[in-house]
């Protein structure tokens, strides 16, 4: 079930990491809302950005932009968002969803493993949102809303450069908060548990059978239910709500 938000029509909203799971969904709920929606796409990627663009369309978005940037390239951050901005006005919503997961045990842990977990995760959303925090200030009824985990908040075995990016998602989110909340610029976090992806589908059944024993709803999320959380943050329905840190888990951190 999708919910509806008016205020939504014609809001400008980038996404990162849109082309696949939790993004794509996002980005395709947003485009039901009539939303403009923005989406990056990495160098090289224009067919893959072009065809998500379809889609969003397709979906009911008053419009759809590609544009090009790494979250971990600064540069490539600033070009994109100052040439989108020029033609089209100011982003007023951004979600940081751009995200990866090299999980390993402690012991075999790589250095280059770690830099590049945290710079995706957790640098990548603060390069994102630091680039449009001017338009930001400028603008009205701005949100931003980051894509953290349940694993941020309570740490998983294998996965220690995962849940240190997201946990520091969450120390982001709370400080640009109270930075730019009397510019009435609002930050909030989500906290996803174990949603159903194509990285779920893969897992095995037994896995899958250990994971629904921690969950008390004893299901995966689903993306969709997701994407309405992440639109009623994004929408003047939440207006009142900042720095805060949502769990969307079915009660696995309770």
């Amino acid at each position: 079930m999708m919910a509806k938000f008016e205020d939504l029509k014609d809001k400008t909203v980038l996404i990162t990491g849109a082309t696949r799971g939790i993004g794509k969904a996002i980005a395709l709920n947003l485009a039901a809302q009539g939303a403009h929606v923005v989406f990056n796409f990495r160098e090289g990627k224009e067919a893959i950005a072009e065809e998500i663009k379809k889609e969003i369309i397709a979906a009911g978005a008053s419009n759809a932009t590609p544009i090009m940037f790494d979250v971990t390239n600064s540069g490539q951050i600033k070009t994109a968002i100052d040439t989108f901005t020029k033609e089209h006005g100011a982003i007023t919503g951004l979600v940081n969803n751009a995200g990866m997961s090299k999980d390993q045990m402690v012991l075999r842990l790589k250095e280059e493993d770690i830099s590049q977990t945290i710079d995706t995760n957790l640098k990548g959303s603060i390069l994102v949102t630091s680039a449009l925090s001017r338009t930001f200030l400028r603008a009205e009824n701005v949100s931003v809303v980051n894509i953290s985990s349940v694993v941020g908040l309570m740490g998983n075995a294998g996965q220690i450069a995962y849940a240190a990016s997201k946990a520091g998602m969450l120390g982001f989110t709370k400080s640009y908060a109270k930075e730019l909340s009397s510019r009435n610029v609002r930050c909030n976090a989500i906290c996803p548990g174990f949603i159903e992806t194509d990285m779920t589908e893969s897992l095995d059944e037994k896995v899958k059978e250990a994971y629904l024993a921690s969950i008390p709803l004893n299901r995966l999320g689903n993306v969709e239910e997701v994407a309405n959380l992440v639109n009623f943050l994004l929408s003047r329905a939440s207006s009142y709500i900042t720095g805060e840190v949502i769990k969307i888990d079915g009660g696995l951190y309770i």
